[in-house]
């Protein structure tokens, strides 16, 4: 079951790098979805560049293959805010719309899953990380289908049981975890500011969701696995694409020098 978590005496290295990344976006987070609840359209476009120039400016210091992975989560991100919010309707933002700092917001929190990830706390606390994940996102989905809160959560249990499936037999599950931390953080505030706001009756199956759903980390650990398990697809596409750049350039050359 934990056959994809780090050994239990893996080599942990801290990076300040990777912490830095990880405090940084988490108070972007808290900083603009506070100002973009009180905002208007124009602060609002406003906060959406300056997330652009700080996800520009932290990829500067990656590799090419998180940089792909990035472009792949927000792209996929991007088209799955505009399915689920603009046209089900199964969450709402202040001005109906998608805000211009979500795409690169998306970004700036996949990458900080990353990061978390693969920081020597996260390896060498694993088991208890995992362990604390569970157990709270556990009670928090069992809450919400007790029939104690006046709002059900139907689908936040379901999202914790597909959660659970990413974490336990997902390849990637140290992302997962970091995953739940920084999407749980941003949810809590978003919705408690009033950015935005879930419907109480999913759009499909009508089933009850919290405000946000407890499980909301699955829909998260979903853009994660697109991103990573898209990356090498991309990476072979351009590789290919290169080579064959190369390839017809080569060909030009010894056709001008037999002319």
């Amino acid at each position: 079951m934990l056959r994809y978590f780090p050994a239990p005496d893996v080599v942990c290295i801290h990076k300040k790098r990777d912490y830095f990344i990880a405090a940084f976006t988490f108070f972007c987070v808290a900083v603009s979805l506070i100002i973009d609840a009180h905002a208007n359209l124009i602060i609002q476009n406003l906060l959406g560049i300056i997330a652009w120039v700080f996800l520009i400016g932290l990829l500067a210091g990656e590799n090419k293959e998180i940089r792909i992975q990035v472009v792949i989560a927000v792209a996929f991100a991007t088209a799955g805010e505009h399915f689920a919010s603009v046209y089900m309707g199964g969450y709402t933002y202040r001005f109906e719309n998608v805000p211009l700092y979500v795409p690169p917001g998306h970004g700036m929190v996949y990458l900080t899953a990353v990061a978390l990830a693969r920081s020597g706390f996260f390896l060498k606390y694993a088991r208890k990380i995992a362990a604390f994940v569970v157990v709270v996102c556990g009670i928090w989905s069992f809450w919400g289908v007790s029939g104690i809160p006046e709002q059900g959560d139907q689908v936040g249990a379901i999202l914790f049981c597909v959660f659970l499936i990413y974490l336990f037999k997902g390849r990637s599950p140290m992302v997962y975890l970091a995953a739940f931390f920084i999407t749980t953080w941003l949810e809590l505030i978003g919705t408690a500011a009033g950015t935005w706001y879930w419907a109480k009756l999913e759009p499909i199956f009508n089933l009850s969701q919290g405000n946000p759903p407890s499980g909301v980390a699955a829909w998260y650990c979903l853009v994660d696995a697109v991103a990573i398990g898209g990356a090498p697809l991309v990476q072979n596409i351009m590789n290919k694409f290169n080579q064959w750049l190369r390839t017809d350039k080569s060909k030009r050359s010894i056709q001008q020098e037999t002319e």
